[in-house]
């Protein structure tokens, strides 16, 4: 129904715009914009250093990546439909009250989701791209052609992470299964043929030679996982009860040497218990880092040696960092307001379950670069991940506080948060292409890093704390 989207799309905008300010969160595509108008100048110069057609890969691999990155709703469309976020009673939570089903309220929610995603980002990029053209000698053709294509590929992402997460909501074996049936052909065509198969996707063919039955088997591609997937969606599930022994004192006991070990098991368990934590970390860890480990091979010959492996420890640390926004999500300090705990224990608290989950890209940086006999890599490779990731945490903590999730779309802090974060790191990339070794440089980040934690603590224990 359009009367519960255009409502839903309302009510988007006045929850955004409540917390940022009207001003501030339409500034956001206008700075996505800018990027693009300026990045798009630079295209001669990277044309000197690779290809054209691993250009195009990057880009449309990028727009992948962040339909992935938002793509998880079947993970999170039970929280929509079931839970009040804050002080808003969202439209979707409404679903018992209105005389719709569930699946069209849902589908309209995701529907909404999309859409705001892409006037966030795909089309301003595209539009400040279209606006350089011109001055860079490129024709017109091709920015609606890439409108239509990183749309595309956008969508394509969102859809596959949409039926996986729905199909992992329903069944871990189906879901392993499918995963599977994917995974071993694309493996096998890039093992045999010697062709990547990155190369075979829909959306880069049609970039590349465009036909109209190509335009259709993508848009079937996408359209099938997704009608699926909300046909699947159900935000009931009564019918299993899950029984849990008590595990929050041992291991409790297990982190005493953190500074509020009750706090992080607290956090750890509710990881645990709410499926957050492998789901999570398959969907918002493992698979956009697969993708990332596709791109960079397919830039590996460009690099110098061991580069692959550089970049990739780089990468993964800053996706590492946005697990401390997995451990924030639902856990405002509203519900702490009653009791003697202050921001700075919270935040304490936050980081030391965060320092527990950085096992995780320890575990697949060594597996990495164990599986592909680069071993001489693993030292380096692990201490740049963990350097990036905690001072990357840091900045997180010193710009959002205990809530980076609702802050992102905040123009003014994603541009400081670029700004701090993105210096460092190409540092650090020209430092280690330099002299592999010089990656150790990097513990030298626990320095800024301890400066912007003291000093987010002091704004943050300074500032008002919503709640409800």
């Amino acid at each position: 129904m359009f009367e519960l989207f255009t409502a839903m799309v309302k009510e988007e905008w006045r929850i955004h715009s409540t917390i940022f300010g009207s001003l501030s969160f339409a500034l956001f595509p206008v700075m996505i914009f800018g990027i693009a108008f300026m990045g798009s100048f630079l295209l001669p110069l990277f044309r000197t250093v690779l290809p054209a057609g691993s250009l195009a890969i990057i880009l449309h691999a990028l727009f992948v990546l962040l339909g992935i990155m938002v793509g998880g709703f079947g993970l999170v469309g039970m929280e929509a439909m079931n839970r009040r976020f804050g002080q808003a009673s969202l439209l979707a939570y409404s679903a018992r009250s209105l005389p719709l089903s569930e699946t069209m309220i849902f589908a309209n929610f995701v529907v909404k989701d999309t859409v705001y995603y892409f006037i966030l980002w795909v089309f301003p990029f595209v539009a400040g791209f279209f606006l350089a053209s011109p001055f860079i000698g490129i024709g017109l053709y091709l920015p609606f052609l890439l409108l239509l294509t990183l749309t595309l590929a956008f969508l394509t992402g969102l859809s596959a992470v949409f039926f996986l997460s729905t199909v992992y909501s329903r069944s871990k074996a189906l879901f392993a299964l499918i995963f599977a049936l994917v995974l071993i052909p694309w493996g096998a065509i890039s093992l045999y043929t010697n062709v990547n198969a990155v190369v075979l996707f829909p959306p880069l063919l049609l970039f590349n030679s465009f036909s109209w039955m190509t335009l259709l088997a993508t848009g079937l591609l996408i359209a099938v996982p997704f009608c699926i997937s909300i046909i699947l969606f159900s935000s009931e599930y009564t019918d299993t009860t899950k029984r849990y022994k008590n595990i929050l004192t041992p291991l409790t006991r297990k982190l005493s040497f953190f500074p509020y070990p009750s706090l992080a098991a607290k956090d750890l368990v509710d990881l645990r218990r709410s499926g957050a934590g492998i789901g999570q970390t398959i969907f918002s860890f493992f698979i956009p880092l697969g993708l990332l480990w596709v791109l960079l091979s397919v830039l590996a010959p460009f690099l110098p040696a061991g580069g692959l492996y550089i970049l990739f420890a780089i990468l993964t640390g800053v996706i590492s960092s946005t697990m401390y926004t997995w451990i924030t999500a639902f856990d405002t300090f509203g519900a702490y307001a009653c009791l003697p705990v202050s921001v700075s224990t919270l935040l304490t608290s936050k980081i030391s379950t965060f320092a527990v989950m950085q096992l995780v890209p320890v575990v697949l940086i060594a597996f990495v670069t164990t599986a592909t006999g680069a071993v001489a890599w693993l030292l380096p490779s692990i201490v740049l991940c963990l350097a990036v990731s905690f001072y990357t945490l840091a900045v997180t903590v010193w710009l959002t506080g205990l809530s980076p999730s609702v802050l992102v779309y905040d123009a003014k802090v994603l541009v400081r948060y670029l700004l701090v974060v993105g210096i460092v790191l190409i540092v650090l990339i020209i430092l280690s292409f330099l002299n592999p070794y010089y990656a150790f440089t990097s513990v030298l980040l626990g320095i800024p890093a301890w400066y912007l934690l003291r000093r987010g603590y002091r704004i943050w224990e300074a500032r008002d704390q919503t709640g409800f």
